[in-house]
């Protein structure tokens, strides 16, 4: 998450960010790839990166437990390097086709829909049906996969959040009011949230993000799923009239106050805090706030917090069933080592078949489905049974975003929702941006 210099604020910012890239990724092969050829592995090697710590203590217990006979012909070894060394770590084992059989993601979702092109990744879709559970996967999740890298389901959604409003539920009793599913309904009932003494929504300018997320959730409902990926494919602009729009709808709700008086200068814990004190009606956030709604922090109470999806936009082509999603940073196999029938297939179909329902017990909510009920807050239930259900997703705002187009977005979102932009400056800012690769 980017956090912008308070200072920032009175001006655009326009200023270039770099990303370049620690390696440009030499790779000649098939598209796509799911089966090895070489020896048998003797131990499934996981190559991760440092940050994640939630994904190893779930492998731990699936290898002490339902995965022993699998971890006993060939032994789970975890290696961690820090995220920012990661993609540069894969593609230089890439070069040297010295890919350990699991490795996780690497930040750019571009430099995984590589390694699938040049066929370095298993086809999850058809080994997962060859081994009986693909079935145990969302589809939600493969959905959002597949938009992310390069329209194949290649990785594993060992992490995955859907996003929504989460409501204050008493509030919502109190003042009589209905869960919005439209557009207008949702605006009606921030309206009379300010008028009674509350902040309607909510949301971190200092981030930005948390603001954009809702520019794009008008868009997809707008304009359908495939808004974005119009404007990352060079068929559509942001600065288009029915783009602007979507900015404009969350320029109003900044106009009409309904994200606070201090929303420029709010950062994430503030306005997480704001939400769970009771202060603040509603707050649009990912599945991972379910950490803090169910901690010792929140003050309204965990069954006080309801969850609902984004609203529908009258007349538009997206449906309030595409949750915006993402998979965190999955994980993947590598196709060279893997057969059905050797260690690391039996691995895959352990891992596929029992991660989901491991990582409840560990309070995790994941891509896979369980087996199990598992004793969850009612909150964390509802967002687990969307979860499960979902058929299909969409992304967020910054997801097919260049990195100076995506700092140029969190880092101007307040501006936006102050006035001190108008909907057209803004997109243009982020327009061009993309327009210079």
């Amino acid at each position: 998450m980017f956090t912008a210099d308070r200072r920032r604020l009175r001006k655009p910012f326009i200023g270039a960010a770099a990303l370049v890239s620690a390696g440009v990724l030499m790779l000649a092969g098939c598209s796509g790839g799911d089966s090895g050829g070489g020896e048998n592995p003797t131990s499934l090697e996981f190559l991760k990166n440092a940050e994640n710590t939630t994904t190893q203590p779930v492998l731990d217990a699936l290898a002490a437990g339902a995965c022993e006979a699998e971890n006993e012909a060939a032994p789970l070894e975890v290696n961690s390097i820090p995220q920012a060394e990661l993609d540069a770590q894969v593609q230089l084992l890439a070069t040297q086709d010295g890919l350990p059989p699991m490795f996780s993601a690497g930040g750019n979702p571009a430099e995984g829909a590589k390694l699938w092109d040049a066929g370095y990744l298993v086809d999850f879709d058809k080994a997962l049906t060859e081994l009986g559970v693909r079935d145990k996967v969302a589809e939600g999740a493969v959905s959002t996969i597949e938009k992310l890298y390069g329209g194949a389901f290649n990785f594993l959604p060992f992490q995955y959040n859907i996003e929504g409003i989460f409501y204050n539920k008493a509030i919502f009793e109190e003042n009589g009011w209905d869960v919005p599913e439209t557009w207008d309904d949702l605006v009606t009932v921030a309206g009379e949230a300010k008028a009674a003494g509350l902040t309607p929504f909510a949301a971190s300018g200092e981030q930005g993000w948390p603001l954009t997320r809702l520019v794009s959730g008008y868009l997809f409902r707008s304009l359908g799923p495939d808004a974005l990926q119009k404007v990352a494919d060079g068929d559509a602009k942001l600065t288009d009239p029915d783009y602007v729009a979507a900015a404009q709808a969350i320029a109003d709700l900044g106009a009409d106050g309904y994200f606070g008086d201090n929303v420029a200068s709010l950062d994430y814990d503030a306005a997480t805090n704001e939400f769970l004190t009771g202060k603040a009606a509603m707050i649009y956030m990912g599945s991972w706030l379910l950490g803090n709604i169910n901690g010792d922090g929140n003050q309204i109470g965990a069954d006080n917090v309801g969850f609902m999806k984004f609203p529908a936009v009258e007349g538009g082509a997206g449906s309030i069933d595409e949750y915006p999603s993402n998979v965190g940073l999955p994980a993947t196999f590598n196709a060279k080592t893997y057969a059905a029938d050797n260690n690391v297939g039996a691995w895959l179909k352990c891992i596929t078949a029992n991660y989901g329902t491991e990582a409840l017990k560990q309070g995790q909510i994941t891509g896979f489905i369980s087996d199990e009920p598992a004793d969850l807050p009612a909150i964390s239930q509802t967002v687990a049974d969307e979860i499960a259900s979902a058929t299909d997703s969409v992304l967020w705002f910054e997801a097919l975003f260049n990195a100076k187009a995506s700092s140029i977005s969190s880092t101007n979102a307040a501006l936006l929702v102050t006035g001190q932009l108008s909907a057209e400056e803004f997109m243009t800012l982020v327009q061009d941006a993309l327009d210079q690769g």
